[in-house]
């Protein structure tokens, strides 16, 4: 796990975790992707799982895709520690 320190309070979490755990809302580096996205939909397709994402930074529905992976993919998943 990775943390790191924003100039807020809110500390930011990083945790490499299998694509089967992914859930709706989620932000998550896809394979090979140096940007993160937001998790909008999880279904299972055949051989794997469709994920429909948009960019992390951007609210338009309009820039949704639909991306297949193996339930074995890790991914880094990023999102807050409300423990603190």
């Amino acid at each position: 796990m990775k943390l790191s320190f924003p100039t807020d309070i809110v500390l930011f979490v990083e945790d490499v975790i299998p694509a089967g755990d992914v859930d709706v809302g989620d932000v998550i580096v896809l394979p090979d992707a140096d940007d993160p996205v937001l998790v909008n939909r999880v279904r299972l397709g055949q051989g794997g799982l469709i994920f429909t994402v948009t960019s992390a930074s951007s609210d338009s529905p309009e820039e949704e895709w639909p991306v297949k992976l193996t339930a074995e993919v890790r991914l880094c998943r990023r999102g807050r520690d409300v423990a603190r």
